[in-house]
């Protein structure tokens, strides 16, 4: 167990911080552990390496001081019969002063408005196919598809039987290409859950999409990534909106109560459309990827996917690309309230990062903060942010 000794695990600037370190087997403390730490910020370098013997089983270790806004991460070793344990702990320095250091582009705003005034004139062409093998007596449940501004989205809808007007959620996907099954069964809602990659996404045998994860899809977070007209994510986010065009052309729906919910690169894809669309009322994110990207050329942790680390994408066409699709610079624009959720020890996208995004949203927001959690949420979590969505929306 490792965690930093402050009760909030939030120092303010030029604190000592420090981290309160505990090795358990079966429940006990391992007296005479021997451990191996190192601390520095988030997804960098160490500065401080070291070396304890827990002689009762639990130590203190100096983790050091931060001068500026951010995050310290300590990782603890332990090696016991040829296996080696990890964990770590990561202490927030005044986390609400954090900014970003991605720029907003002067065009931003004319750039997008551009792509959504095109896809206006594509027909919406939407497709539904029942799937009575996954509907319930309270919800039918359709595989469905419609044009997106190229090629088409495919998603997972489900609609109350009972004749009537109801809310909506928007379900946006993390990273990766997969099957989908489908939201909020049994409840007097509208859900849609989007697939993100213009491919069916009830094909639940096939192999098409380990294979295209594995192959042509690899890597899809950096295609054309020099080009802002042409990068993978722009049909993607657009996508986002052309699924909110659809939500809208349902009878059933209330043509009002509307919400967009996701994690990690739905996360960040949650904040996009709340941002490009001003039809979605209320927002859920839980540790929203592609956020502040350009932080690794600070010397600070940047967001998912991690780029600018490399010679590949450190180039200055790709950078300014970057400022395009960064969650930091949909944010800015985001009016409605939001529920947003995240812990400290996230690998994937550091809080750090995300509280780049977070702090720059001027619209009503709450923060719900699971401190230990990493790239992972509690169950507690998932349904906070559920019953948050459920009850602004209205859901009977």
């Amino acid at each position: 167990m490792v965690s930093p000794s402050s009760p909030d695990m939030i120092y303010q600037k030029g604190d000592n911080i420090s981290f309160d370190v505990a090795v358990y087997k079966f429940g006990k403390l391992i007296e005479g552990a021997e451990i191996e730490y190192e601390i520095g910020p988030e997804k960098m370098d160490p500065v401080l390496t070291g070396t304890s013997t827990l002689k009762k089983g639990t130590t203190t270790i100096k983790g050091g001081k931060l001068d500026v806004p951010g995050f310290v991460r300590c990782q603890v070793t332990y090696k016991e019969n040829g296996e080696t344990y990890r964990n770590t702990g990561t202490a927030g320095v005044t986390p609400l002063d954090i900014q970003p250091t991605t720029t907003l582009p002067d065009d931003f705003k004319a750039f997008w408005d551009e792509g959504k005034e095109a896809m206006k004139k594509i027909p919406l062409e939407p497709v539904l196919t029942l799937m009575p093998e996954r509907s319930t007596h309270h919800t039918n449940v359709y595989h469905v598809s419609f044009k997106n501004i190229s090629g088409d989205i495919y998603g997972i809808l489900t609609k109350p039987k009972k004749p009537g007007k109801y809310p909506a959620i928007l379900h946006v996907p993390g990273a990766g290409i997969r099957p989908y099954s489908g939201a909020n069964l049994n409840q007097d809602v509208i859900s849609l859950q989007i697939g993100i990659h213009g491919i069916p996404v009830n094909l639940y045998e096939s192999s098409l999409y380990q294979d295209l994860g594995a192959g042509a899809l690899n890597g899809y977070n950096r295609i054309f990534l020099d080009d802002k007209d042409k990068y993978y994510y722009k049909r993607v986010y657009l996508g986002c909106v052309r699924a909110v065009d659809f939500i809208f052309a349902q009878e059933e729906f209330d043509g009002e109560n509307i919400g967009v919910m996701g994690g990690s690169q739905g996360g960040a894809l949650s904040i996009i459309t709340a941002g490009l669309d001003e039809r979605i009322k209320y927002l859920v994110s839980y540790y929203p990827a592609l956020s502040d990207l350009t932080g690794y050329l600070h010397g600070r942790a940047g967001g998912w996917p991690q780029l600018f680390k490399d010679e590949w994408s450190n180039q200055p066409n790709k950078i300014e690309t970057s400022k395009y699709y960064d969650v930091v610079n949909f944010a800015r624009f985001v009016k409605v309230p939001g529920f947003y959720s995240w812990g400290f020890n996230d690998n994937v996208c550091p809080p750090t990062s995300m509280y780049s995004a977070y702090n720059v949203v001027p619209g009503k927001k709450e923060l719900s903060l699971y401190h230990d959690a990493a790239h992972w949420r509690y169950s507690e979590q998932s349904a906070e942010g559920h019953d948050w969505l459920i009850q602004k929306i209205g859901v009977r």
